[in-house]
C-alpha cells in the first residue's frame, strides 16, 4: 500500500526525495567550492602573480578534466547499474581537495588541486544527472532538473556571500577563508551517505539492460548527437566565470567584495532555474535556447562596452539569466534523447564535448584579454553567441525532430 501511494504521488507531479537530496548535496558542495572559486582568480593574480592567460589555462584544464572523467563515470554507472558509489566517490574526492587550496604556494599546485577537484566533479556529475532522470517521471523531468539546478545555484551564491563575510572578518586572509570552506564540503558527503539512494529508472528501462558494452553506445542516435552539437556551440560562446570576477575587479571592485560577482550571477541563476525548468516541460526547447542566447549576447555587450561597475554587474546578472534558461534544459534534452539504460554514458559524452569546448573558449578568452584587453574578450563572446543562434535556427529549420524530441 505504501509503494502504491508513493507511485500515485509520483504520477501526480511530486518531485522524488532523491532529487531533493541530490539538490542539498549540490548546495553544500557549491557553498564550499564557490567560497574558494570566487577568490581563486585574484589569489592567482595578486598573491601568486600569474597572468590572466594562465588563469584561463588553469580553469580550462580543470573543467575539461571534469568533462573527460564524466565519460568514464557515466559509462561505469550504466554498466554496473548503480549511481551512488560513483556519486559518493566524486563528492568525497572534492571534499579531500579543499584543504590543499589553503596550503598552495604556486600556480602548479593550484593546477594540480583543481585537477583533483574536477576529477571528483567528473566522477559524480554524469551518474548524478542520470539518477535524477532515473527516478523522475518524464512529465516532470524539466522541473526535477530545474529544482536540482536551483538548489545547486543557491549554494553557488551563498558560498560567495560567506566568502565576503569571512574576508571582512578575517582581514582579507584568503588562506584562512579556504580552510573554513572545508566544512560544507564534508556536509555534502554526509548528505550523500544518508540521503541518496540508488533506484532503477522509472518507467521503461530501455532496450539495453546493464551491464552494457561500448558497442552499445551506437544506440545514442542522431537526435542525441544534435543535442551534443548544440551544447558545444553554446559552450564556445560562454567561457569561464573567472573572467567575470577579473572584469569587475578591473572596474574597481574591492578584493573583499570580489565574491559579490558570483553572488549576483548565481542569485539570478537560482531564481530562474526552476521556473525555466517548468517552462521547458511545456514549451518548445528551441524557444528557451534562443532566449538564453539573447541574454548571453546582451551580457557580453554589457561587459564589453558599458562603463564602470554598473555596466559590469548588468552583464553579470544577464549571464545568470542565460544560465537559468539553458543549463537545466540541456540536461533535460540529453535525458529525453538517450535510452534510459545509457543515460550515464550519454551525460558523459555530452559533458566531454562541452568540456573541450569550454577549454578552447577559456584559452581564447585569456589570450584575447592579455593581448587586446577585456573588451576584445567579451566582444568575441558576443560574436560566438550570434554564431550559436544562427546554427540553432538552421538546425531547427532543417531537422525539427531533433529539438521536438526533447519536448
Amino acid at each position: 500500500m505504501k509503494d502504491a501511494g508513493a507511485r500515485w504521488i509520483s504520477s501526480t507531479g511530486a518531485i522524488p526525495r532523491t532529487v531533493w537530496a541530490l539538490g542539498l548535496v549540490s548546495l553544500f558542495m557549491d557553498i564550499s567550492s564557490e567560497i574558494i572559486h570566487a577568490l581563486l582568480p585574484l589569489f592567482l593574480t595578486t598573491t601568486l602573480g600569474v597572468s590572466v592567460a594562465v588563469v584561463g589555462l588553469i580553469d580550462g584544464i580543470a573543467e575539461s578534466t571534469a568533462s573527460i572523467t564524466k565519460v568514464f563515470s557515466g559509462y561505469v554507472s550504466d554498466r554496473i547499474g548503480r549511481r551512488k558509489p560513483l556519486i559518493l566517490l566524486g563528492y568525497g574526492l572534492g571534499a579531500l581537495s579543499k584543504p590543499v587550496f589553503a596550503m598552495a604556494g604556486s600556480a602548479p599546485v593550484i593546477l594540480g588541486t583543481r585537477f583533483a577537484d574536477r576529477i571528483g566533479k567528473g566522477l559524480r556529475g554524469a551518474p548524478r544527472d542520470a539518477l535524477v532522470a532515473d527516478v523522475t517521471p518524464p512529465a516532470i523531468r524539466g522541473r526535477a532538473f530545474g529544482l536540482r539546478q536551483s538548489l545547486d545555484t543557491v549554494g553557488a551564491f551563498l558560498g560567495p556571500l560567506l566568502g565576503i563575510a569571512l574576508m571582512l572578518l578575517l582581514g582579507n586572509n584568503m588562506r584562512r577563508v579556504f580552510w573554513i570552506a572545508v566544512i560544507p564540503a564534508l556536509l555534502a558527503v554526509l548528505c550523500v551517505v544518508f540521503g541518496v539512494e540508488d533506484r532503477r529508472p522509472s518507467g521503461n528501462a530501455g532496450s539495453v539492460e546493464p551491464p552494457i558494452r561500448f558497442r552499445d553506445l551506437k544506440q545514442l542516435g542522431r537526435p542525441f548527437r544534435e543535442v551534443v552539437a548544440i551544447g558545444v556551440v553554446f559552450t564556445l560562446a560562454r567561457f569561464s566565470e573567472a573572467f567575470l570576477i577579473l572584469r569587475a575587479s578591473g572596474e574597481g571592485l574591492p578584493l573583499a567584495l570580489s565574491p559579490l560577482v558570483l553572488v549576483v550571477m548565481n542569485l539570478v541563476y537560482a531564481l530562474g532555474a526552476y521556473p525555466a525548468g517548468r517552462w521547458s516541460d511545456t514549451a518548445a526547447p528551441e524557444k528557451l535556447l534562443i532566449w538564453g542566447l539573447a541574454a548571453l549576447f546582451l551580457a557580453d555587450l554589457s561587459l564589453a562596452f558599458l562603463p564602470n561597475l554598473t555596466g559590469a554587474f548588468v552583464g553579470i546578472a544577464l549571464w545568470g539569466v542565460h544560465m537559468a534558461l539553458t543549463q537545466g534544459l540541456l540536461a533535460k534534452l540529453v535525458a529525453d534523447n538517450a535510452p534510459a539504460a545509457l543515460r550515464g554514458s550519454a551525460y558523459g559524452i555530452f559533458n566531454l564535448a562541452t568540456g573541450v569546448a569550454l577549454l578552447a573558449a577559456s584559452l581564447l578568452a585569456g589570450w584575447l584579454w592579455d593581448s587586446f584587453g577585456p573588451t576584445a574578450t567579451f566582444a568575441a563572446g558576443a560574436a560566438f553567441t550570434i554564431a550559436a543562434a544562427a546554427l540553432l535556427m538552421v538546425k531547427h529549420k532543417h531537422a525539427d525532430h531533433i529539438v521536438i524530441a526533447g519536448r
